[in-house]
């Protein structure tokens, strides 16, 4: 018996004579580009082209197929297409945008079905006070009878917080969020009252976001916030404290520079459960928010209050370049009414040194 000469398997000899092709380079150079794509439809659309095939063609269908043209025009065009694609989504990520990240506004930004992100600073830090609040209860609950604590003036603050995307448009110029912040003080050297947590504040929010993407005078546009948020310590009287507002935020930016500006409005109790009926006296009806970056430092300057009362709170924040992993060195100053809520209505001065993992955008 003659031995049978093996013949090469169909499919290898088709990958051969296409990688033959002078069309070949061309499109693989045009669906190495497909892969930056972020959203999964222009990415296999952007494949579609690359490769000369219509997306809607007759192989779509399951009619006849009829072999997509081959010649070089119609392989620059797909490759030119291909990069057209690439290209918007490259500016994106070449020209990185403060506000564009943490909102989800840009292509190539999406980061999953819920898009779950960082909302306030997440930050861990050792906080001294200039005068700690030994009373929180006065002046609404003056005759409680209740003494006053023996609080110690260092204490370990910390804050966790996050948001996750609920719904967005197919252009991601509207979006739906849930956001969560909560904020700590733990009296972790005071063995006299066995290391309590002193307060904690706990902050849901619902927020509707736009993408106005305006442009004047290098000053860009980019966040219109529309959110309702619920902020309360979670206690019984004497020490509850609890509120709700509406706000508006709007979002600029101005190259490594932004600018938040966010008026609220409070959502009035019955006088019979409002536990801090003169909160606004205190906080105010709106903050404003400036945050500059340099050489991988961010810096932040945040103020409140409320003109009338002459009363508010403004708070400094620096962290560093990532020192360990995507830990931050992080300083906090703050001065005046209301680092927590059981402080609405105390005056202090507080400096915070520690760790942090994201800034105020």
């Amino acid at each position: 018996m003659c031995a049978t000469r093996p013949r090469a398997p169909r499919a290898l000899l088709l990958a051969a004579l296409a990688a033959a092709s002078p069309v070949a380079p061309l499109a693989a150079e045009a669906a190495g580009a497909c892969v930056e794509i972020g959203d999964p439809a222009a990415r296999l659309a952007c494949y579609d082209r690359a490769h000369g095939r219509a997306a809607d063609g007759p192989a779509a269908t399951g009619g006849s197929t009829t072999p997509a043209a081959t010649t070089g025009p119609a392989a620059g065009a797909a490759a030119s297409g291909a990069a057209r694609v690439a290209a918007s989504d490259g500016e994106a990520a070449a020209d990185p945008s403060l506000l564009g990240e943490r909102w989800a506004l840009d292509p190539g930004t999406s980061g999953g079905r819920f898009g779950v992100r960082y909302h306030n600073p997440n930050y861990i830090v050792a906080r001294w006070t200039n005068n700690p609040n030994q009373a929180p209860y006065t002046p609404l609950f003056a005759s409680a009878g209740v003494p006053a604590q023996e609080l110690e003036a260092t204490e370990v603050k910390f804050q966790l917080s996050f948001k996750a995307r609920l719904w967005e448009t197919d252009t991601r110029a509207a979006a739906l969020w849930l956001g969560y912040t909560q904020q700590s003080h733990w009296q972790i050297v005071n063995t006299d009252l066995s290391r309590p947590f002193r307060e904690t504040d706990y902050a849901p929010e619902l927020m509707f976001a736009l993408r106005p993407d305006l442009e004047y005078e290098g000053i860009r546009w980019r966040l219109a916030n529309f959110g309702f948020i619920h902020q309360s310590n979670g206690r019984s009287d004497p020490l509850s404290r609890s509120w709700n507002r509406v706000f508006l935020q709007l979002g600029f930016e101005m190259g490594d520079a932004a600018l938040l500006l966010r008026p609220w409005l409070r959502i009035r109790e019955s006088a019979d459960k409002d536990d801090n009926r003169d909160i606004t006296d205190y906080l105010g009806y709106g903050d404003i928010t400036l945050l500059v970056r340099s050489r991988g430092h961010t810096f932040t300057l945040t103020g409140r209050g409320n003109p009338g009362t002459g009363k508010g709170a403004a708070q400094m924040e620096w962290s560093t370049p990532p020192l360990l992993g995507p830990l931050k060195g992080y300083v906090q100053v703050f001065s005046g009414y209301g680092e927590s809520l059981i402080d609405y209505n105390a005056r202090q001065t507080t400096v915070g040194v520690g760790l942090s993992l994201n800034d105020a955008l």
